[in-house]
């Protein structure tokens, strides 16, 4: 027993993290009684006071008991190549991160996190399909860490990374609480399951003749007007966009503050969307596309004018013009217009020195952007109808698992952009800087 519950080497999470795990076995029970919630109003019914009783001093001491030893068997380690966190009482686990493959680390501070004065880290790491996270730590000690990690992923020497500390900013723009609030207010979304959540749930009750049905629906529907509207807007307040010699840094939240860094040479795309009301204020929201992260994407800047959005990409991609790209888009041939009729006008793509670039959407235009560099594969693509008018599309696959796909060029076109793409991407790959950028 005591070689079961032996503590494996390395450094402790805070002593809160029990209470955090401590959960697990209750959200187990919860989620088994709403399965089949009138049998458990039965069961419930049917137990005395002292039953009940009983239950609760078996229950909470086993509960706290499982968060503590689950507690108890996590630690980590930073070795001179990699971070290895173990896990698990009765199923053990060890993740070896690999310092070189780590592609972004994020330092989650939810609001009860923030009350208590400690933090989560997570890590995205090339290959990996969900990110491993250390829960929680103090505050300090997991900005002391990413500092470490992302020094040590930069190619820093092991005993002066553990001594480098916070690498200083500057920070390049500060999204207006204002400006979030009218942006989000401007979104077709956010009207559109405002208007379900209304209309939907009165038609069900009005067919079904019953409240309950209506309320079932309503439910989901409420949830989706949160993310898009007030959801959203917790989330992204109080925006901050810095850079630094470890990358770029990301810090938002009203509520649950985060913070991410995106090291240099780490972004795969980018990807400029622009909704329909915003044109006339000139606004756009720039999306990235980082190898590792969650589905790959994330948010440079929620909203901006098109010059603050240029002068960010600037500076987080070097030789990236926007501007440039949507210069050189050429439109998809008229006949594309038998294949996809009237979308076919949203379709564009162009090439630049630094970037191939593809535009997709009438109402909200998307403008995606892939270094030549980041390129993975090109291929070429020709459905039975595009066949049939002499059209075809070029699908760039690029590290995030990510496609950027120019549709409805002309075949002849098609196939002279893919062999030079293939040929600008091999040359851009032998110009790119150093994933470790340190070295």
């Amino acid at each position: 027993m005591a070689a079961f519950l032996e503590r494996p080497e390395g450094r402790r999470l805070h002593p809160v993290t029990p209470w955090r795990r401590a959960w697990a076995p209750l959200a187990a029970l919860l989620a088994f009684a709403v399965q089949d919630p009138e049998r458990t109003r039965r069961g419930v019914e049917n137990l005395s006071a002292g039953w009940l009783l009983a239950g609760l001093a078996v229950l909470l001491p086993a509960v706290a008991a499982y968060g503590f030893l689950s507690w108890w068997m996590t630690s980590y380690l930073v070795t001179e190549t990699e971070l290895r966190i173990r896990t698990g009482l009765l199923f053990r686990r060890v993740a070896h991160i690999r310092l070189d493959r780590l592609q972004a680390v994020d330092v989650g501070r939810p609001l009860p996190a923030r009350l208590t004065g400690v933090a989560k880290l997570r890590l995205d790491v090339v290959g990996a399909d969900r990110k491993d996270e250390l829960a929680f730590l103090a505050e300090r000690e997991a900005v002391a860490l990413r500092a470490e990690l992302l020094a040590r992923a930069a190619g820093m020497a092991p005993e002066a990374a553990a001594e480098a500390g916070e690498a200083p900013s500057r920070e390049l723009v500060r999204v207006g609480t204002r400006t979030l609030a009218v942006s989000l207010l401007l979104l077709g979304p956010t009207w559109g399951a405002l208007a379900a959540a209304l209309v939907v749930p009165a038609l069900v009750g009005w067919a079904a003749g019953g409240l309950w049905p209506a309320l079932a629906t309503a439910v989901p529907l409420v949830g989706g007007v949160w993310r898009s509207g007030l959801g959203r807007f917790l989330k992204e307040a109080d925006w901050v966009v810095a850079e630094s010699p470890d990358g770029v840094r990301v810090d938002h939240g009203l509520l649950d503050r985060a913070h991410a860094t995106v090291p240099p040479g780490r972004i795969q795309a980018v990807r400029i969307v622009e909704p329909l009301l915003w044109r006339r204020r000139g606004w756009v929201r720039v999306e990235l596309d980082v190898a590792g992260g969650d589905d790959g994407s994330g948010v440079l800047l929620p909203v901006a004018d098109r010059e603050t959005a240029r002068g960010v990409l600037g500076r987080v991609l070097p030789g990236v013009d926007p501007h440039e790209a949507e210069a050189a888009l050429e439109p998809s041939p008229r006949r594309a217009r038998r294949v996809v009729p009237l979308w076919w006008r949203g379709y564009g793509h162009g090439v630049t020195a630094t970037v191939f670039a593809a535009r997709r959407g009438l109402l909200c235009r998307r403008l995606s952007l892939v270094p030549h560099a980041k390129v993975q594969s090109v291929r070429l693509a020709q459905g039975p109808w595009e066949r049939a008018f002499g059209l075809a599309d070029v699908h760039v696959d690029h590290g995030a698992n990510g496609t950027v796909t120019a549709r409805l060029r002309a075949a002849e076109e098609a196939r002279a952009v893919a062999a030079a793409q293939a040929e600008r991407s091999r040359t851009g790959r032998r110009t790119a800087r150093p994933e470790r950028w340190l070295t």
